[in-house]
């Protein structure tokens, strides 16, 4: 298993970060529990959930899967060997039941949600503690969750960026967080929080965890340059674009239990015609050198020079295992010529 360094901590991340959020839904605690024991014995270190999982989310899974992971520590007194990331939501009316007492039901990213929402999480952990507290997606309007076109009204933006750092700022001092990140965010984003942090002597945030895959490259536009200059390495979710690039889906299977079997109205993104087209062909090169389609799509991934770490997923055993073991695999040249083919012909994200 490769590592690679968190930012600008002394915190060595393993380049395969465990997924958690079909926890509670998909697969049940014991399973959770099962790919916890298997994940940290093969070296996977970094851990991602948020209070928002499992998804799709609902009402009655909310906070199910923060759950599961802290019968687990509590089970096993191994908390101090995982580096533990979590998620706050960001603005949202859709998700009522998170926080009803305050803005009506919206969700939002002032002081007051910040530090109620990472209590809860605490408590459903069973830790006094959180290595990464990300912000899952930004307050202001952006092109979040694959809006092609950004579009600026400044009206929106909502909680001032000031606001939500330093309330993050009294999570690090009080001792509940170690570190802070940023989810779904756009360069400027970025940018903004790297600013204020250095000007106001506020915390630095460490990573960006944004969709990234073999469909999904537009992190390359602008955020790869910003990973490199400044060490706010990608975290990338999603990396087999929901399962898609399997191709577990291609001539029109739908694998029985699996996630967009269940929900494909929900994630729909990966599977317009063309999107369809883009995966066969990946798969295809995939299949050309021999190479099982998700562990070339996950191992692209992992070798991003921008890449912190790859959050995979798994529904079953044998895919967490698949996954996992794309931590030392790497790609010949002659692979890597084929996918950047592809790609520059259709370079746009998904």
């Amino acid at each position: 298993m490769r590592y690679n360094k968190l930012g600008h901590t002394d915190l060595d991340v393993s380049v395969v970060c465990l997924g958690t959020m079909t926890w509670g839904q998909q697969n049940t605690e014991a399973e959770g529990h099962e790919q916890m024991d298997y994940a940290l014995d093969q070296g996977v270190n970094l851990w991602d959930t948020a209070e928002l999982y499992s998804v799709p989310p609902s009402a009655e899974t909310y906070g199910r899967t923060e759950e599961i992971i802290g019968t687990w520590f509590e089970k096993t007194g191994r908390r101090s060997e995982v580096i533990l990331a979590s998620k706050i939501a960001g603005r949202a009316n859709r998700l009522p039941w998170m926080r009803p007492h305050l803005h009506d039901g919206e969700t939002r990213l002032d002081r007051q949600s910040i530090l109620e929402a990472c209590d809860a999480s605490l408590k459903r952990l069973k830790t006094d503690y959180i290595d990464v507290y990300q912000l899952h997606w930004p307050e202001r309007e952006t092109t979040t969750f694959g809006t092609m076109n950004y579009t600026h009204v400044p009206e929106k933006d909502g909680v001032a960026l000031e606001e939500t750092l330093r309330a993050l700022e009294e999570l690090v001092t009080a001792g509940k967080v170690r570190h802070i990140a940023v989810s779904n965010e756009t360069p400027w984003g970025v940018m903004e929080f790297l600013r204020m942090a250095e000007t106001m002597n506020l915390p630095r945030i460490v990573s960006v965890q944004n969709a990234y895959n073999l469909l999904k490259r537009d992190y390359e536009f602008g955020l790869a340059e910003v990973s490199c200059r400044t060490g706010v390495g990608m975290l990338a979710y999603s990396p087999l674009a929901m399962g898609t690039l399997s191709g577990k889906y291609l001539d029109g299977a739908w694998p029985e239990g699996a996630r967009l079997t269940l929900f494909g109205k929900y994630f729909g993104r990966y599977l317009s015609p063309r999107a369809v087209e883009e995966t066969a062909k990946y798969v295809a090169v995939a299949r050309k050198h021999g190479l099982d389609p998700a562990q070339m799509a996950n191992t692209f991934v992992n070798t991003r020079e921008f890449t912190t770490a790859n959050i995979i997923g798994a529904r079953t055993m044998d895919q967490l295992k698949a996954a996992i073991a794309t931590g030392d695999m790497k790609l010949s040249e002659d692979v890597l010529s084929d996918i950047e083919t592809i790609h520059k012909a259709t370079p746009i994200g998904y």
